[in-house]
């Protein structure tokens, strides 16, 4: 215990920046310590107080100092984003919900049994009421291998948007709206995309007949992410710039902002 006393007084005390003749005397005092560390704990002792007070106070300013820190290497990141944006692919039959070639272009990359995406996809809704037929949203799979019924629902999503574009953004406002009932499997799925108008008769046929093209699509998409560096979903490109997590619209609505005062898009 007094050996760990000693080094968190001398890495607070002698961590401060000094200069000129106070060099020699920073280092006496370090090597009086360093052979009596009990003249530390006898100090504590006696000012328990201001010892837990300079705790908190060094506890605070490294707190800060850490948090400047992550904010200027965001804003480096972010920089460099808009200078260098990221580019996916867009393809002919893709299924655009909001107005297609719109100035913003929103895609995403998600799990449909993951909670995180759950929040993703109520900013995402609230993004596009706010900037309303101003979006682009297209949807990608990055199914994660935890989530058992994920890859199944991504199958179950890309053969329903070979029937119809609006039965798969309604299907996937269902999977969305209660992801615990994707716990009872296909036959969950069969039920969301029933209500949701589906031909099931199609449906069954796309699944059997098509899998091979379906598993194709969602594996493009899982590359894709992978080489954008999306390790866990959600994850966002806003106009090639990457968001990744469930973050809050605040930080969208920056982003669309910033692309707005660099004259990026125009709405």
């Amino acid at each position: 215990m007094k050996k760990f006393v000693a080094i968190l007084i001398s890495t607070l005390v002698f961590s401060m920046p000094v200069t000129g003749s106070e060099n020699k005397l920073k280092d006496d005092i370090r090597k009086i310590l360093k052979n009596n560390p009990s003249i530390i704990i006898d100090v504590i002792n006696e000012n328990p107080g201001i010892f837990i007070e300079a705790i908190q106070n060094a506890s605070k300013k490294a707190q800060a100092l850490n948090a400047a820190q992550r904010e200027n290497e965001e804003k480096r990141k972010l920089d460099a984003a808009f200078a260098n944006p990221l580019k996916p692919v867009i393809r002919k039959d893709e299924a655009i919900r909001g107005t297609r070639n719109a100035p913003i272009t929103i895609v995403e990359y998600s799990d449909f049994q993951c909670p995180y995406c759950v929040k993703g996809n109520q900013t995402v809704q609230a993004l596009m009421k706010k900037y309303k037929g101003k979006i682009q949203f297209i949807y990608k799979h990055l199914p994660l291998s935890f989530h058992r019924e994920a890859k199944i629902t991504a199958r179950y999503y890309e053969a329903i948007r070979m029937q119809s574009n609006k039965l798969a953004f309604k299907f996937h406002d269902s999977v969305f709206a209660d992801i615990k009932k994707l716990r009872d499997g296909e036959k969950a799925l069969k039920s969301i995309a029933k209500k949701a108008g589906v031909n099931m008769k199609k449906l069954e046929q796309t699944l059997k007949n098509k899998i091979d093209v379906i598993n194709a699509r969602i594996q493009e998409d899982m590359n894709e992410a992978s080489k954008f560096d999306f390790q866990g979903t959600p994850g966002f490109l806003v106009n090639g710039i990457p968001v990744k997590g469930a973050y809050p619209l605040e930080h969208f609505v920056g982003i669309i902002e910033q692309l707005q005062k660099r004259k990026l898009i125009t709405l």
